[in-house]
């Protein structure tokens, strides 16, 4: 179904070009791999098919032997989190990005895949070796994605990752003997990871309610595993690279600040326009919020505020974008990057609203100096699924309460 306005991704073909909507452009010398295809690991070739085996007599000339370790493995599943491992790489006095091996864990979902080999470039020409896993590509690919990086695990000095709680993360620190261990933003997850970390709990995503099920409990020995990895101790160090507001941050663990230094040097200052722009989440899509009142307070936003583009998050459906065009008159943009590379690139509008979300901290941050205006809708209990877990309000309230230089609104456009 065809979106009015839309721009992004298709699930079969390359990253689109630039759109007068927000989207960018490969950048110039570089080319985007096809969505759908396996990135190749920088340095290596595959095997010629059809060739035969010496024949007796002849001489064998050795083959070389495999590339060392890295002194950096560095493991994302997400845009977000490779934009943030780039920001640590431009941050980290001696950390060399050519020592830097990044794996990416692609998800299936087209709208990531796409994002992610755009930001894939850019580690490229940062300096990083790639290695792209097709880690859900069916049911043997854990099992082959896995076994082929093991070696790494057990040679690499220092682990990056992206989002702790993850299974498939927390599956691979089980093999991993770094003494170092690097946690970077996966978004505002990293407020919850601190506060289950710092209160011995189970690293469990706040938006999963319920006790687990078979598959948990399976999983648990792992978990306990990986978590201890990610507790400080015996010779362990743990590092959060953050832009996010921590508290209670577990003796040992070091906290290193951030404010998107490698995005505002490297894109911008943007180009702003008058009116405002609003920030898509995927609390439906998670079950937290019921769709019927996401679109009314969408599109009650729309009148009070005057909101005439919608920059969709990359988890949510094309069913209820559509939807959203329909009812509000939005147009619907897809970026085809994270959105504080979007919005540093321009153009973009004076104001921005969103509900609460990563983006009410980190666009300030991206945006400083622009004068572009960040707002934030709360999201009111009423808007809650009964599925959705008792510990939404909470957290949603405190993702937005901690939120700097952000301006609180309502729907029907009071401060």
């Amino acid at each position: 179904m065809t979106i009015p306005g839309a721009a992004g991704p298709d699930a079969g073909g390359p990253a689109p070009a630039a759109t007068p909507a927000g989207t960018s452009a490969t950048p110039a010398g570089t080319s985007a791999t096809p969505a759908g295809t396996s990135a190749p690991t920088a340095g290596t070739s595959a095997p010629t098919a059809g060739t035969s085996a010496p024949t007796a007599g002849t001489s064998v000339v050795p083959a070389d032997p495999p590339p060392p370790a890295p002194a950096t493995l560095a493991f994302v599943e997400s845009p977000v989190q490779l934009l943030n491992v780039l920001e640590w790489a431009h941050a980290t006095p001696g950390a060399d990005p050519a020592d830097v091996l990044l794996v990416v864990l692609s998800p299936t979902d087209p709208m990531s895949r796409g994002q992610l080999r755009r930001m894939a470039e850019f580690a490229r020409e940062a300096g990083m070796r790639l290695r792209w896993e097709e880690a859900r590509g069916g049911s043997a690919a854990p099992v082959h994605t896995v076994r082929g990086l093991a070696p790494l695990l057990r040679g690499a000095r220092r682990i990056v990752i992206g989002d702790p709680f993850s299974r498939y993360v927390q599956l691979l620190l089980t093999l991993a003997r770094a003494r170092e261990l690097v946690v970077v933003d996966d978004g505002t997850a990293t407020m919850e990871f601190i506060a289950l970390l710092a209160r011995g709990e189970p690293l469990v995503r706040w938006h999963r309610g319920g006790r687990g099920g078979p598959r948990d409990l399976a999983f648990a020995p792992f978990a306990r595993t990986a978590r201890r990895k990610l507790t400080p101790g015996q010779g362990r160090r743990v590092a959060l690279f953050t832009c996010m507001p921590v508290e209670g941050v577990p003796e040992g663990v070091t906290v290193t600040t951030h404010d998107f230094a490698w995005t505002r040097t490297a894109f911008g200052p943007p180009a702003v326009r008058a009116g405002a722009d609003l920030v898509g989440t995927s609390l439906v899509e998670t079950g937290v919020v019921a769709e019927d009142h996401y679109v009314a307070a969408v599109d009650a936003l729309v009148r009070h505020h005057g909101a005439v583009r919608y920059f969709a998050h990359r988890r949510e459906n094309t069913t209820k974008l559509h939807r959203l065009a329909v009812e509000t008159g939005l147009q619907i943009v897809r970026p085809d990057l994270p959105l504080e590379l979007i919005a540093r690139r321009g153009p973009i509008g004076a104001t921005i609203l969103s509900f609460p979300s990563t983006v009410v901290h980190t666009l300030p941050l991206a945006l400083t100096g622009t004068g572009v205006r960040v707002a934030v809708c709360d999201i009111d209990p009423a808007w809650l699924t009964p599925h959705a877990s008792p510990r939404a309000p909470g957290f949603l309230a405190g993702v937005t309460g901690t939120a700097r230089g952000v301006r609180r609104i309502g729907v029907g456009g009071g401060v």
